[in-house]
């Protein structure tokens, strides 16, 4: 995810990525050649590629989230482009909540902005476990390497003070322009004192979801049951006693032998095969889709949850969570809202708001109900049980929506404390 404040350059640099790894086709290249020449640039406006609402191309600024897939020889990326403003907030944490490595781009000319404290703090809110902190517009200052210096050094004061990111998460700094593709995909030679990786040498080089470095404690195994597969066909007898359960594979793996305990009802069984589109597997891994079969017959359907019996999470019906607050219907303590964790939902009243984040200062106020785009920690009392990790822990267990039962919106994104 790219973000940073209005004009720091993020959909310019979203372009450079994709015009120097060459992944534009030539008729959109020669489409925003014309578009820029029509405007009276000399060079092509690469924000062009990213930027794609009309109201977005006349003010000049990014309102949804563009989502933009490039290739390299080794990796497959998808880019979210999030809106800088303020009231664009819920907009981001969308962006933000699926990210792996989050680009926060800084004007050189400018230094910390509000801005960037508000989304280095949503970057730390949804968990985003890489940070590449991009100093641009490095041309303007005369590539000034103590100006850098600086800005980093400022950038380190401020999440030092919050006590954001001190739990070991990634964090790097690189001077770029992304105008001049200095340091985007290739080296500037205008700033030889940076000897550091290029922005897409660091993305090459960061590990992908779900891989663990040696001695880091593996996820657990999560496997919420999407649907049961009972085969329909009595020309083949070896179907007639069919029985998968298939989902996606939140987190953690699971093969052949391993013993699952499934939740709510709290039954045991050993894995008979794990399975994609029909053949058998060695091992299914995070964010597989595979059928599993268990030995047992289990009451088990859409809404449960198959879990290691060695790693069974808690049974909750009080939640406690920080909430983007999504709707233009305040969140009223009235209300029954419907609360959908994995593939289970269940009824839910709000039980208090502890606090509200101020998202520009990062300091806690008092409130009674939330507007649309509030970030604030909430409380739900819940009519069934959830199996809920913390969003700390991991990131698809922890998270749910909150949806108006009136009219099915979904009015609220919550990560669990």
């Amino acid at each position: 995810m790219t973000c940073g404040s209005v004009d720091d350059g993020k959909s310019t640099l979203i372009g450079r990525l994709l015009f120097d790894t060459k992944t534009i086709l030539a008729d959109t290249l020669n489409a925003i050649e014309k578009t820029s020449k029509k405007r009276g640039m000399e060079a092509v406006d690469l924000s062009l590629l990213t930027d794609g609402l009309q109201a977005e191309r006349e003010q000049g600024i990014t309102i949804d989230v563009a989502y933009r897939y490039f290739s390299t020889g080794t990796r497959k990326y998808i880019i979210a482009d999030a809106p800088g403003h303020e009231q664009y907030t819920r907009n981001m944490v969308t962006a933000a909540s699926t990210a792996n490595l989050a680009i926060i781009l800084i004007d050189a000319r400018k230094g910390v902005l509000t801005q960037t404290r508000r989304h280095s703090y949503l970057a730390h809110l949804v968990n985003i476990p890489h940070i590449v902190v991009a100093v641009n517009k490095m041309d303007l200052i005369d590539h000034d390497q103590s100006k850098f210096d600086a800005i980093v050094a400022d950038y380190k004061a401020f999440i030092a003070k919050l006590g954001l990111f001190d739990d070991g998460r990634d964090i790097r700094f690189i001077p770029m322009s992304a105008l001049n593709g200095d340091n985007v995909v290739d080296r500037s030679e205008v700033m030889s004192w940076y000897q550091g990786p290029t922005l897409l040498e660091l993305l090459e080089g960061v590990p992908a979801a779900g891989v663990h470095k040696s001695g880091e404690k593996p996820e657990a195994f999560r496997f919420p049951v999407q649907f049961v597969c009972r085969p329909q066909d009595s020309a083949n007898p070896d179907l007639h006693d069919y029985r998968g359960f298939q989902g996606r594979i939140e987190s953690g793996s699971v093969k052949v032998g391993d013993l699952l305990t499934a939740l709510p009802n709290g039954r045991e069984s050993r894995v008979k095969a794990v399975q994609i589109g029909g053949v058998d597997i060695a091992e299914g891994v995070s964010e597989q889709s595979v059928t599993i079969l268990l030995e047992d017959e289990i009451d088990i359907s859409r809404g449960d949850m198959l879990v290691k019996s060695s790693e069974v999470p808690e049974q909750k019906k009080e939640i406690e969570a920080m909430v983007c607050w999504l709707s233009e219907t305040p969140l009223s303590p009235a209300r029954t809202y419907l609360i959908r964790h994995t593939t289970r939902s269940s009824k839910a009243k709000l039980t208090g708001i502890a606090f509200k984040v101020d998202v520009n200062s990062q300091g806690h106020v008092e409130a009674t109900q939330l507007a649309m785009n509030d970030i604030a920690r909430v409380g739900f009392k819940l009519a069934q049980p959830v199996f809920a990790d913390a969003y700390a822990d991991n990131r698809a267990t922890g998270a749910f929506i909150v949806i108006d039962e009136s009219n099915n919106n979904t009015v609220g994104a919550g990560m669990i404390v």
